[in-house]
């Protein structure tokens, strides 16, 4: 026990029950070994008696004090200080058999040693996959409390940056737990966390940390099956991961209704779809995002942008319906693009303002009684701003 005191550094910080259980397993393993001796029985014991003689009476909690490296220096010095004592104890002849025993019962000793980490390890780690999946399970229903901040703290979550999630078909015929190694060392090779976890047929994938989350997405392509993968907008943080999920998931939902869609494609562009599908967060984003600015902004952009979609989007005919000059539409135009973030030349943004000028309209049919959630602009949009 001096020399272990001497040699390693790790033992003199331990505090003083914790190197009594040590000394108790040098003990123990000596005993052992000299009980086995006088036996003369040619077989060592196997692991699982092992375990049991020299930690069964070890707390378990040993296992995350004295880790397996320090475990292995343990025994190596353990075994060199055995060596060097029967050199004075006994007669060549003797010693020299003494000497392959104790390599012998070693051997197995730090066999059973490291099946005691494998299996700490192998408990620690489905722990932490069931803690992990209730975290993505809290995550999707909206229950994201303090407790859920605490269990992801304890699978590695740092809790920095915005966080965004990504959903897509979970792969087939694949390791869970291999994918989940995996994908978290790709996105911790950039700075990022993740959580994972398999929802039914769903991989989905919180990320931490994020600042372009379709970029972030586009490394996790390889551990996702066929078929669309979705990434919800930036939440500030885990606490409103929530709403990027939902976002995510009716992307999802409705991501079969744009079969040319990029992969990864982003809740925001799969809107259209989204509000087809009846997806009410969708449906509230492109009135309070889309058709509010364009109402609130002084002039005519309602009336311009209805006008010139009932026109086939022909400029010079829109200008000709509200008598004024084509310029003068143009500009308008350009102002309902600056507002939301949609160019009204572009199909796809053209279906969405189109959309969202019907739902806009309905909104305001319908009163006051009808209670308008105000919701985050849109990634790419700015707050209405008054016009000359």
């Amino acid at each position: 026990m001096s020399r272990i005191e001497a040699d390693c550094p790790w033992f003199r910080d331990l505090r003083a029950e914790e190197r009594a259980w040590v000394g108790q397993i040098v003990q123990t393993g000596i005993r052992g070994f000299l009980d086995w001796l006088a036996e003369g029985d040619a077989r060592v014991p196997n692991d699982e008696a092992l375990v049991v003689s020299l930690f069964g009476a070890v707390p378990r909690t040993m296992a995350g004090v004295i880790d397996l490296q320090q475990t292995v220096d343990l025994f190596r010095l353990t075994i060199d200080e055995v060596e060097q004592r029967i050199e004075g104890l006994l007669d060549p002849g003797t010693a020299a058999e003494v000497h392959t025993a104790v390599l012998r019962y070693g051997r197995e000793a730090a066999f059973a040693a490291a099946e005691v980490y494998a299996r700490a390890a192998e408990l620690r780690g489905a722990w932490d996959a069931r803690l992990e999946a209730l975290v993505v399970d809290a995550v999707l229903r909206a229950e994201s409390d303090d407790d859920v901040l605490s269990r992801a703290s304890a699978v590695g979550w740092s809790a920095r940056g915005q966080v965004a999630v990504v959903v897509g078909a979970a792969p087939r015929d694949q390791d869970e737990a291999g994918v989940f190694d995996d994908v978290r060392r790709s996105t911790r090779a950039i700075g990022m966390d993740a959580l994972c976890a398999v929802q039914g047929h769903l991989l989905v994938v919180i990320l931490g940390g994020v600042a372009d989350p379709e970029k972030a997405a586009h490394r996790l392509l390889p551990w996702y099956d066929d078929g669309p993968v979705v990434v919800g907008p930036v939440a500030a943080d885990l606490s409103h991961a929530h709403l990027s999920a939902a976002a995510a998931l009716g992307g999802l939902r409705a991501a079969s209704g744009w079969p040319e869609a990029p992969r990864p494609v982003s809740a925001h562009d799969l809107l259209p779809e989204r509000i087809v599908a009846g997806d009410t967060e969708a449906r509230r984003e492109a009135i309070e995002a889309v058709y509010r600015p364009i109402a609130s902004a002084r002039g005519s952009l309602v009336e311009t942008l209805s006008t010139y979609l009932a026109q086939g989007a022909a400029i010079e005919s829109t200008a000709r319906a509200l008598f004024v000059h084509a310029n003068t539409v143009r500009y308008r135009l350009a102002q309902i693009a600056e507002l939301t973030g949609f160019t009204p030349n572009l199909a796809r943004d053209a279906l969405v303002l189109q959309l969202a000028l019907v739902l806009g309209r309905q909104a305001d049919a319908a009163g006051p009684a009808v209670q308008r959630t105000a919701i985050p602009p849109l990634p790419t949009g700015r707050r209405p701003e008054e016009t000359p």
